[in-house]
């Protein structure tokens, strides 16, 4: 089924090479077929661009700016088309040149927008929420100190699953799974799963392992009160919080999803092999 697009959002990173230069391409060629475009350029921590009824946006930079675009857009339910100005990454599986062409796959319904699991993340402090947040990748509670453990209970729908002495706890998505959780040693899940990832950070009990939860858990990291070190938390790597003895965590699935549009010229596994090398690579 074809896709109606009358207004498009490009967020552009203009600290990646040529990112402005592509962003008036995008521009043009949209403007050339009838398409308002409303172009926002970022360096470093922006503030978030006011939001119209957009039909699309066109994310472009790496896996970094859909993360950003993702959490912006989370509300609106705005596909994302995410075109990558490197190689092919885990989230913008999108070539430069290859923009145009998924445009167009998109807009004639021949590739669709796949959904992912956001996390809703929300800090309680003596029993009252004082901040919330949405992630696409992760929330991580970790030590702000060096070569320092943080002692964290997390539980499981009110059951608890077990006292940590860690350098932190992270809590992945499906998408993150390919991120900090799978450099922590935690397991790779297809993106379009309904799961999400508890995975401790070098754990002082080599016990502990990672493990995988229906999307609808609750999941609850809680501070104890005795600490050798700051504690923070910080959602996909570019938000962060600090914690006090006592808070607790909350993270579950988001009743929204991102909707991030498919690429036609490679799946998720063959990403998967090229990115992490495996046997020797694509060309092997």
């Amino acid at each position: 089924m074809k896709v109606t697009i009358r207004k498009v959002l490009v967020i552009a990173n203009l600290l990646k090479d040529d990112a402005g230069r592509l962003a008036e391409d995008v521009r043009a060629y949209l403007e050339s077929q009838g398409i308002e475009v409303v172009v926002f350029g970022f360096r470093g921590k922006p503030a978030p661009p006011v939001l119209e009824d957009y039909d699309l946006a066109i994310s472009l930079g790496g896996d970094g700016t859909v993360l950003f675009s993702s959490r912006i857009l989370s509300s609106r339910s705005i596909p994302i088309l995410p075109v990558n100005l490197g190689d092919f990454g885990f989230i913008t599986e999108v070539a430069r040149e290859e923009w145009i062409d998924a445009f167009e796959r998109y807009r004639s319904g021949m590739i669709e927008a796949g959904d992912r699991l956001l996390l809703s993340v929300s800090v309680q402090r003596q029993e009252r929420e004082i901040a919330s947040f949405v992630g696409l990748n992760d929330a991580v509670v970790s030590t702000s100190g060096i070569s320092k453990i943080v002692k964290l209970t997390v539980l499981l729908s009110d059951t608890r699953l077990g006292r940590y002495r860690a350098d932190g706890i992270i809590v992945a998505t499906p998408t993150g799974s390919t991120a900090y959780s799978a450099a922590a040693g935690g397991p790779i899940l297809h993106p379009e799963m309904n799961a999400m990832i508890v995975n401790p950070i070098c754990p002082f009990t080599l016990s502990h392992r990672p493990i995988v939860v229906p999307g609808d858990e609750l999941v609850v990291v809680e501070v104890e009160q005795e600490q050798r070190t700051n504690v923070i938390m910080t959602i996909d790597g570019q938000s962060e919080f600090p914690l006090l003895p006592a808070d607790r965590v909350l993270i579950s699935a988001s009743q929204e999803r991102a909707h991030i549009i498919r690429s036609n010229k490679r799946t998720f596994y063959e990403v998967l092999r090229s990115k992490l090398n495996w046997s020797g690579g694509h060309d092997a």
